[in-house]
């Protein structure tokens, strides 16, 4: 389905960790086998719906930056503004949930590897990385749209 095999594994592995985490909470009424085959095919389709709602935006990014390829005043001074709200947001999330999310982000870290470097659990990874995203998401609402096009488009020139 994924045509990914890594992607594939991280499915199935992260499948295995839901159930160990919630065994006490599941109740399996079929088969263990088709269980097992229904929620990997659930959660690979949730992976598909978010890559193609990831390119949208991708997409959308790219074509406000067409738009605008050279920069006026103003749109310096949204980025400027955009950096001071970035660094403002950053300087507030706690120093461990900072560190992880500029690892992830600016270090390209996989959660494993962020993980084994800080010495704590993925899943506490994942916490700080899903505290960070929301407290970003909330203080940068108003420039989401330039942050995702400022973000491809730096991706692109180190391409």
């Amino acid at each position: 389905m994924l045509k990914e095999e890594a992607q594939a594994e991280e499915i199935v592995q992260n499948l295995f960790l839901k159930i160990w985490e919630r065994k006490e909470q599941i109740s399996i009424d079929t088969s263990l086998k088709a269980y097992l085959y229904k929620s990997v095919y659930n959660d690979s389709l949730n992976y598909i719906k978010h890559l193609k709602v990831k390119s949208t935006y991708e997409n959308h990014a790219t074509q406000v930056m067409k738009q605008t390829k050279s920069p006026t005043p103003a749109n310096k001074l949204q980025y400027k503004n955009l950096e001071d709200k970035l660094r403002e947001a950053l300087n507030e999330l706690p120093e461990q949930c900072r560190t992880v999310f500029q690892m992830s982000r600016y270090e390209e870290l996989k959660y494993r590897e962020i993980a084994a470097r800080l010495s704590i659990s993925e899943k506490t990874v994942e916490n700080h990385m899903g505290k960070a995203l929301k407290l970003l998401r909330l203080k940068l609402s108003d420039f989401l749209i330039t942050v995702t096009a400022i973000l491809i488009t730096l991706k692109n020139s180190f391409l």
